[in-house]
């Protein structure tokens, strides 16, 4: 096997190699808080669906606040984000240690504490899912996500299980202190990081039309839409094992702290061997069937888990689920990140996370409440037929099959030189392309202008239409507004090498002796005469 397809290859870079390492640790000292926080939890208060709402509560600012996240990620430098973020979570890890350590901890703190961390994770994750694809090649994209995802349950196989004993000895307090020290090799490893810095040719977008931006892409991208449902289904379903996890230690098989982190690690010890599995199963099954293996191992683990009272049957069958758990969400994450170009990767995954962790704070809600009214055994056995529902989704909204299309910008456009002095923000521009197209080529044409519809108002363009003229039938006018001058250029420069297919069809169906013809225009209003000078200074004031 080639060495590119090695499972390690991305650790040849020294970057990603060490910020790696960084977050090991600090994802251990996080497995342990939330061994703490759940604990502690299940022993204030009585409620299961309190239980289940710590994990709704870290994973809800995820869903509240990743999109804004993806649109500073892309907009901004992505280490000054995680660095901001990392420091966050640390001055409220601190306080958190502080009120657990005082006897302050009520119920409702405990959970203000960790949606608080939730946050400094939602701004995090996106400029670091992000920054994958900057540090390594392309080709070693897939490895590098699931080798983020193992060296995750690296830490999940054996976190747990310390942080268990750490509250069985020293109480939930000393496990916060842990979680408190382990951000510093991670700020250490940031503050030594120095990325390339691109040049910008561009003014940076504003923050609403940043959002905005990622909000098309991603709706004008079929193939991402079905990884964001099948996402959700995901996280809505499986979050039952994790969300009542403390449940099934303590009243399943009558266990305690470090019962609960000892099933908690066989999780991250399944997820380990799903995430070195994970290329030779993409080699052999396609996307669709992973996906659905994931989702039938969930039923049986959870199944299983329902009717089990010996900790040894349960540790097994969350083997199982967390293999099935990394096999999914790392092929979700790589599946986006592969279909998106640069410029918009960050927005792009902030969705993804906000739909998969929408589900998973949901999901934890939904059976948490089952749990607290039918019991535990109820909720996980509901939580099984909601996973054979999410396997049977693909038999409508199949996942596209992981495949590396080429997504880096084309660069083919230069500004034209216009005789008009255009500042940045004049505008409104209309563009207008015609055609001309033979009688006998309008249906392929027709179905050629359907596609370009879409990358159009994908890459930001408003108001697309196609007109055919009256008089001269085979002429045909594609037209589109864009609001600046600086909008139309941003536009042209997101053109990518995977849309020039649809260019060169375009252009081998145009009948014309020479390209065919662009008109760029720029609206005006008309204005009674003496208001014509104010109207001008404000034009040359923007």
């Amino acid at each position: 096997m080639p060495d590119r397809k090695s499972p390690l290859a991305p650790f040849r870079n020294e970057t990603f190699r060490v910020i790696w390492a960084a977050s090991l640790i600090s994802n251990f000292g996080g497995l342990i808080q939330s061994v703490g926080a759940a604990w502690m939890m299940a022993s204030i208060s009585s409620s299961a669906n309190m239980v289940a709402l710590v994990q709704a509560s870290t994973s809800l600012p995820i869903m509240l606040f990743s999109v804004a996240a993806g649109a500073l990620a892309d907009n901004f430098d992505r280490r000054k984000l995680m660095l901001t973020a990392q420091a966050f979570m640390f001055v409220v890890s601190v306080m958190l240690t502080v009120f657990a350590w005082q006897g302050l901890i009520t119920p409702w703190l405990l959970l203000t504490f960790t949606f608080l961390i939730g946050c400094g994770t939602a701004l995090n994750n996106p400029a670091w899912q992000a920054s994958v694809g900057d540090m390594v090649p392309r080709e070693d994209l897939p490895a590098a996500v699931s080798l983020n995802s193992m060296g995750f349950n690296l830490t999940r196989s054996v976190g747990p299980a310390i942080g268990g004993a750490i509250v069985a000895a020293a109480g939930a307090a000393a496990a916060f202190a842990v979680n408190a020290c382990s951000y510093f090799a991670l700020l250490f490893a940031l503050f030594r990081w120095k990325p390339p810095v691109s040049p910008r040719t561009l003014p940076r977008e504003d923050f609403g039309r940043a959002v905005s931006a990622g909000l098309r892409y991603v709706s004008m991208s079929p193939n991402i839409g079905k990884v964001l449902l099948r996402g959700f289904a995901f996280g809505l379903s499986t979050s039952s094992i994790l969300s009542l996890l403390p449940l099934i230690a303590r009243d399943l098989v009558k266990g305690g702290p470090l019962t609960f982190g000892i099933l908690l690690g066989c999780f991250g010890l399944g997820a380990i061997a799903g995430a070195l599995m994970n290329a030779r199963l993409r080699e052999r099954f396609a996307s669709e069937t992973i996906a659905r293996m994931a989702f039938a191992g969930f039923a049986i683990s959870a199944s299983v888990c329902a009717v089990s009272g010996s900790a040894l049957l349960t540790g097994a069958v969350l083997l199982l689920s967390g293999a099935s758990w990394v096999m999914a969400l790392s092929l979700f994450n790589t599946t986006v990140q592969l279909s998106t170009p640069r410029w918009v990767v960050a927005r792009a995954l902030s969705l993804y996370q906000t739909t998969t962790f929408g589900g998973i704070a949901a999901g934890s809600w939904i059976w948490g409440t089952t749990a607290d009214t039918h019991g535990a055994e109820a909720a996980l056995l509901a939580s099984a037929v909601a996973m054979i529902a999410g396997a049977a989704i693909g038999l409508r909204f199949t996942l596209p099959e992981l495949q590396s299309l080429n997504v880096d910008p084309l660069n083919r456009f230069s500004e034209p030189d216009l005789p008009l002095d255009l500042k940045p923000r004049s505008g409104p521009i209309v563009i207008l392309i015609d055609y001309e197209i033979a009688e006998e080529d309008i249906p392929q044409f027709l179905e050629t202008m359907t596609e370009r519809r879409r990358i159009r108002i994908r890459d930001g363009a408003g108001q697309w239409a196609l007109m055919r003229d009256l008089e001269n039938p085979t002429i045909w006018t594609e037209t589109y507004h864009v609001p600046t001058w600086v909008e139309y250029v941003r536009h042209n420069q997101r053109r990518t090498h995977a849309d020039a297919a649809n260019g060169e069809r375009l252009r081998q169906l145009h009948r014309g002796a020479e390209d065919p013809r662009v008109h760029r225009m720029i609206e005006r209003q008309t204005i009674i005469p003496h208001e014509y000078e104010r109207f001008k200074q404000n034009v040359e004031m923007h």
